[in-house]
């Protein structure tokens, strides 16, 4: 029987998971929004920003370190998004299996990735320093403020993500590009440019969060491999090319992982979560706020 504690206890923990999750999908939603492919080195790219971070904070000491890192974590994640984008998604714009092409070329770009980290960095464990140390008391159950600043920055830079898309003319373009590039084109819209600044954005959301995940977790140069199969499942179960559909999904997954892993045990957690993915895709195949494909 659930009592009070261990209620508190999955809401925190679902909302941790959640934010962590929504921060994830949301740059693979956006770049499937735009072009239509899943870009599977966006994993790498979380494990690379974490790294990058530690890095700069390890030599410089936290105080400046950190917020240091963290600069220097997005501008390497523009310039990975932008290398991702021109090297191995680029010159197969226009191949008719440009779809099949890509999740190779990706899987090839996040192996080497990868590989690199280790030869780089070593494969001993490492953990970022948190930005927030401490604990606090939240809903009856104590949580590391890290997972408390990872409940608030979330939402902020997920709300951010959606002003500039709404509101901004890049991303309006990159929402008009989405819907039709073609026509896009037609009305005088760059969709080369928007396409980098796509895959740039994506990757500085993988970036941070890698950043914010590293202090709670610890970075192997496989840190964003799990990460990156719970954020493809939030994508799907969202709706393809649905952010909105995304972030409700990736809250969602949040709670209901962190239920099952108090119900079923964290071992059989992730196959249950699967199963449920195939009943829900089998009622509604388009995701849960995505748009049927006729």
């Amino acid at each position: 029987m659930m009592t009070a504690d261990v209620l508190s206890a999955i809401l925190v923990s679902g909302i941790v998971l959640g934010s962590g999750y929504a921060l994830m999908a949301s740059g693979l939603s956006l770049v499937w929004s735009t072009l239509g492919i899943f870009n599977f080195a966006h994993g790498v790219l979380m494990t690379l920003g974490a790294y990058v971070a530690w890095t700069v904070s390890d030599a410089a000491g936290l105080d400046f370190g950190l917020a240091a890192g963290i600069a220097l974590t997005v501008a390497t994640m523009v310039g990975a998004g932008i290398l991702i984008e021109r090297v191995i998604v680029r010159p197969f714009y226009n191949h008719r299996d440009f779809l099949l092409i890509t999740v190779m070329t990706t899987l090839a770009a996040m192996i080497f990735m990868q590989k690199g980290i280790q030869l780089i960095w070593g494969a001993r464990l490492k953990q970022l320093d948190p930005i927030m140390p401490g604990k606090i008391r939240l809903l009856q159950t104590t949580i590391s403020a890290q997972e408390a600043l990872i409940i608030i920055i979330a939402p902020l830079l997920l709300g951010l993500l959606w002003l500039f898309l709404s509101h901004s003319r890049i991303g309006r373009g990159i929402r008009a590009v989405g819907q039709n590039p073609d026509s896009a084109r037609l009305i005088g819209i760059d969709v080369s440019l928007l396409f980098i600044i796509t895959f740039a954005l994506s990757a500085v959301l993988a970036g941070l969060t890698g950043v914010l995940l590293g202090s709670v977790r610890l970075l192997t140069p496989e840190f964003g491999a799990e990460p990156l199969v719970k954020a493809l499942i939030v994508v799907i179960f969202g709706g393809l090319g649905s952010l909105g559909g995304t972030i409700v999904a990736a809250y969602l997954m949040g709670f209901l992982e962190a239920a099952l892993v108090f119900l079923v045990g964290i071992y059989w957690a992730p196959s249950v979560i699967f199963l449920l993915l195939i009943v829900v895709l089998l009622v509604r195949p388009q995701g849960l706020l995505g748009k049927v494909v006729r």
